[in-house]
């Protein structure tokens, strides 16, 4: 899936009376099944499936009604059994069971259902046998689930005003048991033969080719798919669709083609070409080839994350897949690249090779988030995409930087936990820990590694452990036995003379994988040389706290040091496995930020690098200056550093000449004036604004309003003249109000550049006409990058009537989708007239909120956090502590909820300590 932005106890019960409700098995004749239900109570207590039953072949039959907004359909399993038993027990939730049997027994079975733990038992009166296989045959049906998960619905509208009804699936993690009954589990991987009924105005398409298409009664047509390869039913997938697509063949003969609703079908083209030359590239990188006749890739309307690989039928976000060139900015380009990239990417790491089990869905999602930047970087260098890792690994440091972080492989056990794994640490800690992995061990011996992984586990699962191993080149005693190309165990240790020490690779990552947090390595001077020392990094807790010696007690990680020193060019290498390393005599630490770790300069350490940043900022790369900037304000959050200190470090961004730095110190001066606008500080406001818009003078007058210059120029643009309008700058606001009346004189037939259209659309919707027309644009608009922009131009208006407006159209969900909500109401609390609007919003409608998306769900994720993120008042917190007491038994469920509480206490103690500096800043600096 592509995302967009403590122990557990778990409770194992036998089920109650209630939950064993038995359907009640009738012969086809219509009598009641000799056998009733009355005696048998559910035979299982666990969230997991029993093990001795294994699922080899699944033909499922099923036939959607998009009138009706049903599905019937049946299943046939042919199952393993590895234990002699009376009870199938497996995965169900929702479906009507009309009638469930063994193949050869010709008795139907009763069905027991355990809701809460979304299973149903099927009793056989005659025994399983042991090493016997059977045929388990289950007819069912339901209703299209509303939402995002399961087999649902979605619809479009045409330019006629005509709406169009889809069918399409989202499984991951836990929802293929919404569309038929299956063994619901990553581990349980089986071979899928899948037949659909349509009417003819349709297609449908499923992971693989239609073989052929019969016609059976009523005029109705079956399109019967290939047999799949073996995979997990997460995988699975079927659109029924009107749709029109584009196709091209990749180098090897895989048909990739793209399809979208009709009147969207040119915006396909750019994904295409993207989709052909990933597959190529990710062909020869993993040097598998890719094992399917076709890869599809659909925009379905309604779609609540970024992407989902399913085997040969990835479905996306319009925003995700769709690219027109006259309303997509080149933001909007690199993000269908980099969607495309991470999705494909998964159709080795995750489909191929799979996590044994949710816990360790990093090994997944951390890779296809890391592989976006390898595959991009190697098909569009023009899209400067190593320019972004940086900020994957600054998301990754702010959220484990909270104590309320958690280990990359966490236990999750029920869904709700399961659906919670798919956040930060997973995604973006799990990319950089694997990009400091592939530093430190080389790109060709990474690769290789990566390649042995993905071969030795092909159409298996896999641990983390297994993914050390293939990188450490070892294998099990009877791998190396058989001469693999391996070392045994006792050999792995020596492998790498890595900088004269022997690694343990095994040891060293599990420091990262296996505990939370990120390490802070302080460099102090002594004499003429320097001395290292390593602690836990925490924003939450001050170094004078007394919690700080107790939250710091057990942390160690082996960090693979890198630095450079003023004497040489050459980049030196270190692995740190003890508390206080060694003395040592260099300067600048984690070159080009390839370590997940933040650097802190002690004794006048941060004076000379503001020193050299001035005098010579060119001595070091832009990663480094754009490390320096971020560790700096960090370490201010956390109490190591003060303020003032770290503002008089960016004081050389008026001669950088590099975006990326550029946009990094101008970013923590946006976020401070977003942060005190939010409170009753006017002076203070006020002077912030007018010392950014000096201090960055130069930089804003450069700016032109067009789509011209490279991918960097274009995203600095983009940037810089959005922040200078919301400051008000007279220029910028005189250009973009001419821009806007011109746009709205030309009844929306001139085309705004891409780059600035957001930025015209926010400064024209302050009045009511220019909103209303907005709305209206919005309502007609064909490109959702233009819905897009227009959305966020919607929410910057300073009236709280039309904020107001905007939530509640998205939550009757048709003039604004479902889909969109949880960013609207995050674009809507960005706003200092919709700041606390927006947190009451989510407090009002927290039930309709869970229900529409679902309580583990990084939508929900993302409201609590975003709407609170701003909080930094006693009252805010007490409030926000007031609504999580109310919503106790789902509260104590979220990660995000003591997130969002870590996050306001940061805030609450960086006013407290920064205020007064901040204003004494300032102020000499506007003398």
């Amino acid at each position: 899936i592509y995302v967009v932005c403590s122990k557990f106890c778990f409770n194992v019960f036998q089920p109650t009376q209630s939950q064993q409700q038995a359907s009640s098995p009738t012969h086809p004749s219509g009598e009641q099944s000799p056998l009733g239900t009355g005696n048998l109570s559910f035979p299982w207590s666990r969230l997991r499936l029993p093990r001795y039953i294994i699922p080899l072949h699944y033909h499922l039959l099923l036939h959607p009604n998009l009138t009706s907004l049903s599905f019937t359909g049946s299943v046939q399993i042919q199952i393993d059994v590895q234990n002699n038993t009376n009870w199938v027990v497996l995965h169900s939730k929702g479906l009507q069971i009309s009638k469930a049997t063994i193949l050869d027994q010709n008795l139907v079975l009763p069905v027991l259902h355990n809701p809460s733990h979304e299973q149903i038992g099927i009793f056989s009166p005659r025994v399983l046998s042991n090493g016997q296989k059977y045929f388990l045959y289950i007819e069912f049906g339901a209703k299209l689930a509303e939402g995002f998960y399961g087999f649902y619905k979605s619809t479009y509208r045409t330019s006629t005003g005509e709406t169009r009804t889809l069918a399409s699936t989202h499984f991951e993690p836990t929802s293929a048991r919404m569309a038929f009954p299956c063994f619901d589990e990553p581990g349980f991987k089986a071979n899928f033969s899948i037949r659909i009924r349509r009417s003819p105005e349709y297609i449908s398409l499923s992971n693989m080719p239609v073989v052929k298409t019969v016609e059976v009664d009523d005029g109705l047509l079956e399109d019967q798919f290939d047999a799949s390869v073996k995979m997990s039913t997460y995988l699975v997938a079927f659109v029924i669709c009107d749709f029109k697509s584009v196709t091209a063949t990749t180098s090897s003969g895989v048909q990739v083609s793209i399809y979208a609703a009709p009147e969207k079908w040119q915006q396909t083209r750019y994904a295409l070409e993207v989709a052909v030359k990933m597959l190529d590239f990710y062909e020869e990188y993993f040097n598998i080839h890719y094992p399917l006749p076709k890869q599809d890739l659909i925009a379905i309307p309604d779609f609540q994350s970024g992407a989902m690989e399913n085997w040969g039928l990835t479905t996306y976000r319009e925003t995700s897949l769709l690219f027109d060139p006259l309303t997509s900015s080149i933001s909007d380009q690199l993000w269908v690249t980099m969607v495309i990239g991470h999705e494909l990417a998964h159709q080795w790491f995750g489909n191929l090779v799979t996590m044994e089990w949710w816990n360790d869905i990093w090994l997944n999602e951390g890779f296809a988030r890391y592989m976006e930047y390898i595959s991009v970087e190697a098909t569009y260098p023009d899209l400067k995409v190593e320019e972004y890792l940086l900020h994957t690994c600054f998301a990754a440091v702010g959220h484990d930087s909270l104590n309320s972080s958690r280990p990359i492989s966490s236990p999750a056990e029920n869904p709700t936990q399961i659906k919670q794994m798919f956040d930060t640490v997973s995604y973006d800690k799990g990319a950089c820990v694997l990009h400091m992995l592939r530093h430190f061990l080389s790109d060709d011996v990474f690769q290789s590694g990566i390649v042995r992984y993905l071969r030795k586990y092909s159409y298996r699962n896999a641990h983390n452990q297994d993914l050390w191993d293939s990188l450490a080149n070892t294998c099990s005693e009877e791998d190396f036995i058989s001469g693999k190309h391996c070392y045994s165990s006792s050999q792995a240790s020596k492998n790498y003379l890595f900088a004269g020490e022997h690694l343990d690779l095994t040891a060293m990552m599990n420091t990262w994988t296996l505990q939370k947090g990120i390490p802070l390595v302080t460099v102090t001077r002594k004499g003429p040389r320097l001395l290292l020392r390593q602690d836990r990094f925490l924003r939450t807790v001050l170094p004078s706290d007394p919690l700080w010696s107790t939250l710091q007690q057990g942390f160690l990680w082996h960090i693979p040091l890198t630095y450079k020193t003023d004497a040489s060019s050459t980049i030196h290498r270190h692995l740190m496995t003890t508390h206080t390393g060694e003395e040592v005599n260099w300067v600048k630490v984690n070159t080009d930020m390839t370590g997940y770790y933040v650097v802190h300069y002690e004794d006048g350490g941060w004076d000379e690098m503001t020193k050299l940043l001035l005098e010579n900022h060119t001595a070091l790369s832009y990663k480094d200056r754009t490390h320096l900037i971020h560790n700096a304000f960090q370490l201010v959050t956390a109490g190591h550093l003060s303020l003032d200190k770290a503002l008089d470090l960016i004081g050389y961004l008026q001669l950088e000449t590099h975006t990326v730095p550029l946009l990094q110190g101008l970013g923590y001066l946006e976020a401070f004036y977003r942060m005190i606008e939010k409170r009753n500080e006017f002076d203070l406001t006020r002077n912030l604004g007018t010392y950014i818009l000096r201090f960055f003078r130069a930089v804003i007058n450069q700016q032109t309003w067009s789509d011209s210059g490279s991918v960097s120029e274009r995203r600095l643009r983009s940037d810089v003249l959005s922040l200078a309008c919301h400051l008000d700058d007279p220029p910028c606001l005189d250009r973009a109000r001419q821009s806007f009346k011109d746009w709205l004189q030309s009844n929306g037939t001139l085309n705004l550049p891409t780059d600035v259209a957001e930025t015209v659309y926010s400064v024209g919707a302050q009045d009511d006409h220019g909103w209303a027309s907005l709305l209206h644009t919005y309502n007609i608009s064909l490109s959702a990058a233009q819905k897009n922009k227009i959305l966020f131009a919607l929410t910057c208006s300073r009236d709280a009537n039309k904020l107001q407006r905007l939530l509640e159209l998205g939550l009757e969900g048709k003039v604004i989708r479902s889909q969109d909500l949880s960013s609207l109401i995050l674009m809507v609390a960005r706003n200092p007239q919709g700041h606390h609007l927006a947190w009451n919003f989510v407090k009002k409608n927290w039930d309709t909120l869970v229900e529409k998306f679902q309580l583990g769900s990084f939508c929900i994720r993302n409201i609590i956090i975003g709407t609170t993120g701003q909080f930094s008042s006693p009252e805010e917190l007490a409030d926000v502590q007031l609504f999580f007491e109310s919503i106790k038994e789902q509260a104590s469920q979220l990660r995000a909820t003591q997130v969002a509480l870590d996050n306001m206490q940061k805030n609450l103690r960086w006013f407290q300590r920064n205020l007064e500096t901040l204003r004494n800043w300032l102020n000499k600096q506007m003398q």
